[in-house]
């Protein structure tokens, strides 16, 4: 057989490690697809020494890599959205197929990308893209093929659930663990992308694209992150039963398509409530299948190299004959779906009020949130804090939608008596 000859454009953390997994597994991975597969061609802005290069041509252009007529399969694994989907344009016109792990490129321009690479009869891989390790698009887009999928809903970035899992194992303060994080290699020196949850919405895009047979929408994604995240919610929380996680939500509904990554409450015995440290899990609703749940490293040097691997292989079985699975698992777009504002996501609410010490305050709270249509299910009345008047009234609501929400808390944030802002953290029951 014909080896197919792999060109890998960036040596950094996930560039090594995929260089070092296909060359130390080469044989059984040349069993599995088949036919040899080589990297022949090497590209970065310098040699990795942790990568025995003896034998491959090495170049500083990353562009060579797309014109070397030798190449079969281009692996981009630079990172960014310029200069990335230059390279990647750039392989497909060449006629190279493309495997990369860049979750930021797919989310932000997959869609002018698949086209381009439809044009050219060409595969645009993305395994290592969403959830490192974890097998997660194949399992949707294959796997679950049978299924009319309704949700997603995961776990989806190793940082903040690093944080959150530190706050409410050892009562550790945000800033604390973040510093901790980035001191471990957890965190980038600029942890914006993923304590602000834009990593997760960028994942969540891509899923929701499979899951549903939409287009790639980041633009539409409601992102809210951890920072104002504190250890007294996350201890409420678990005295009320539930543990704080930063969920990824994409869910089919009548109205149309929720996408939308917050803290989210989760019943603590539910089994993605329990995944914790950098781990990450995505659980998918099939009507088929019902709930099923993926877990594993979601990032890391060789756990995303073993998914940029899966999709070397998968391209390589069928180099002969492409583009057998649509990009993004359908042939067809269904009806474009609408993305909900998020004014029309229903979901449950866990609300902290900071109320002053004084009689009658709970009616007016209970008066003001039965006007608007919601519901209480659970009450937690604290007591108040040294040197301080204010009472942490904590309250879990049943499901409305959230611009009944917004209209509650506006109302109760202008009493007298409640002279803080209202944290709201929503809250997902997640039953199967």
């Amino acid at each position: 057989m014909k080896p197919v000859n792999v060109g890998i454009c960036g040596l950094g953390t996930v560039g090594a490690g995929t260089f070092n997994v296909l060359q130390r597994n080469l044989d059984d991975i040349a069993r599995r697809a088949g036919r040899p597969v080589k990297i022949t061609h090497v590209s970065a802005r310098e040699v990795n020494s942790e990568c025995d290069l003896t034998g491959i041509k090495f170049s500083n252009d990353i562009f060579e890599v797309a014109k070397d007529p030798e190449v079969n399969i281009l692996v981009e694994l630079i990172g960014g959205t310029t200069v990335a989907k230059e390279l990647v344009l750039a392989a497909i016109e060449n006629n190279k197929d493309v495997v990369t792990a860049n979750k930021a490129l797919i989310a932000t321009h997959g869609n002018e990308i698949f086209e381009a690479a439809e044009a050219k009869d060409v595969v645009v891989a993305y395994e290592a893209a969403v959830a490192g390790g974890i097998p997660i698009i194949k399992a949707i887009r294959e796997g679950l093929v049978a299924n009319k999928i309704s949700s997603v809903v995961g776990i989806i970035n190793g940082t903040t659930n690093y944080i959150l899992t530190e706050m409410s194992e050892k009562g550790r303060d945000f800033a604390d663990v973040l510093k901790e994080a980035q001191e471990l290699g957890y965190a980038e020196a600029d942890p914006t992308f993923d304590v602000e949850g834009i990593d997760a919405a960028h994942k969540l895009t891509i899923l929701a694209a499979n899951a549903f047979g939409v287009p790639l929408q980041f633009d539409k994604v409601f992102t809210e992150g951890i920072t104002n995240m504190t250890t007294a919610d996350v201890k409420h929380a678990e005295e009320l039963g539930y543990r704080i996680k930063h969920l990824g939500i994409t869910r089919r509904t009548a109205e149309g398509v929720e996408l939308r990554v917050h803290p989210t409450l989760i019943p603590e015995k539910r089994l993605i409530a329990n995944v914790d440290g950098v781990l990450n899990a995505v659980l998918v609703m099939g009507d088929a299948v019902g709930p099923t749940m993926y877990y594993g490293a979601g990032a890391g040097s060789e756990a995303t190299a073993s998914a940029v691997i899966a999709d070397i292989v998968d391209i390589a079985r069928d180099i002969d004959s492409p583009g057998l699975v649509p990009h993004l698992g359908f042939s067809v777009e269904t009806k474009n779906l609408p993305v909900l504002n998020a004014d029309d996501f229903t979901t449950s609410y866990y609300l902290r009020i900071s109320v002053k010490d004084e009689v009658g305050q709970m009616a007016k709270i209970a008066e003001t949130l039965s006007l608007n249509g919601i519901n209480m299910e659970a009450i937690l009345q604290k007591e108040a804090p040294e040197d301080d008047d204010l009472v942490p009234v904590i309250i879990l609501t049943q499901p409305v939608k959230e611009k009944a929400m917004n209209a509650a808390i506006k109302t109760l944030e202008a009493l007298p008596s409640v002279p803080e802002k209202i944290v709201r953290i929503r809250t997902e029951r997640l039953d199967g």
